[in-house]
């Protein structure tokens, strides 16, 4: 397992995220001013410094649930809000988006080149916001100067660790069956033609050496795929055509996209309740989360801004049945853990969630969010 792989986990589900959100915001007609307002606080609380500083330290990924409760409050960081059927759609399409990209890559290392795709297309929501671009730009050096000098085989890695966060997840997804690249099991289709590694020869041709070295003989052999070698590598520096496509913005032309719970992912259901036995981790993860939630800082919305509701469903009917049907131990409602009893620790995370704490758009108040357990089992 790579300890190099959380800001690389973190910045791309964060992107297809925000992929997500604006073709929502604009499907649903939202006004453009709230809308931007949406997706610029989103962009400012995800890059914050102190948050980034705590992402970028080497550690091991942690649990699908610790990191889903950060997109949750990282979705809920402005105005607008989302009930639980549309946060569990989006955390679907975000993750199976992401797997489908790391497998996709030429090269492990091509991984960077999607992350800079995403950031790239974050840039162009933030165009006329000069400060987050800052924000955005001094996370983009960050990343040059953390993964520029891994070899390949670090980048080999942080592939394994990403394919092994992904390996359980088979949620079907409208766009990928549509243009068959998703069987109906959940499962990707590998494509067998297309450009080949940059730095690697078209398959067809094997060259036999002899012992000084020289070359004494040649084979050509026919491939079942039509494979093309890439024009040229994509840049791995702040600005520059990144020729991979993978990791851009797939909602640019609005499609309507529908998720669904494939055979695989129902069994996986059943042995997701283990969850509810004490995990020895627990504590930990606790303390991982109390240490990047602490990093973010959410703006309370000003009186002026009214709060709207968005739905990542066609319709709400629509919702509303997901919401029945989803299998409740794949919905991220509760953690199960033990929270330790010390008074410093609980005043610490009761400091950290009193920071987090994010006005609702109406007045009445469910009172959620008191403590970091309470937060988590409200989910």
């Amino acid at each position: 397992m790579s300890a190099r792989t959380l800001p690389l986990l973190f910045l791309n589900l964060g992107g297809e995220m925000l992929y997500i959100l604006d073709q929502r915001l604009r499907a649903q007609s939202i006004p453009g001013e709230k809308a931007r307002k949406v997706m610029n606080d989103i962009i400012t609380t995800m890059f914050n410094k102190k948050f980034m500083e705590e992402l970028f330290k080497p550690q091991e990924l942690y649990s699908k649930k610790a990191l889903r409760t950060v997109y949750d409050r990282l979705a809920h960081a402005s105005i607008m809000r989302l009930n639980q059927a549309s946060m569990d759609k989006l955390y679907d399409l975000m993750t199976m988006a992401f797997k489908y990209q790391v497998l996709l890559c030429p090269r492990p290392r091509d991984i960077l080149l999607v992350t800079f795709n995403h950031l790239d297309a974050i840039k162009d929501f933030i165009y006329d916001s000069p400060g987050i671009m800052n924000q955005v730009d001094e996370t983009f050096r960050r990343l040059i100067d953390t993964y520029s000098c891994l070899s390949d085989g670090e980048f080999q890695l942080i592939r394994q660790t990403l394919l092994i966060f992904f390996q359980d997840m088979h949620i079907r997804v409208s766009i990928f069956l549509k243009d068959k690249v998703q069987n109906s099991n959940g499962r990707f289709v590998l494509p067998i033609s297309g450009p080949v590694p940059w730095g690697t020869e078209v398959p067809g041709l094997i060259r036999i050496f002899n012992h000084d070295g020289d070359e004494v003989k040649r084979t050509e052999f026919t491939t079942p795929g039509n494979y093309v070698t890439p024009q040229r590598e994509g840049s791995f520096g702040l600005y520059g055509d990144r020729v991979l496509k993978l990791g851009t913005n797939m909602y640019s032309v609005s499609r309507p996209v529908e998720t669904h719970m494939s055979g695989s992912s129902k069994t996986l259901a059943s042995h997701a309740k283990e969850n509810i036995v004490p995990n020895p981790l627990a504590k930990e993860e606790l303390n991982f989360l109390a240490r990047l939630l602490g990093g973010l800082e959410i703006k309370n919305p000003s009186g002026s801004d009214t709060g709207f509701r968005l739905n990542l469903f066609t319709t709400d009917e629509e919702e509303e049945h997901a919401a029945l049907t989803r299998p409740e131990e794949l919905s991220y409602k509760v953690i199960n853990i033990e929270a330790t009893q010390e008074p410093g620790r609980r005043e610490e995370l009761s400091c950290i969630l009193g920071e987090l704490e994010v006005a609702e758009p109406r007045p009445a108040s469910s009172g959620k969010g008191e403590d970091l357990l309470a937060l988590m089992d409200a989910l």
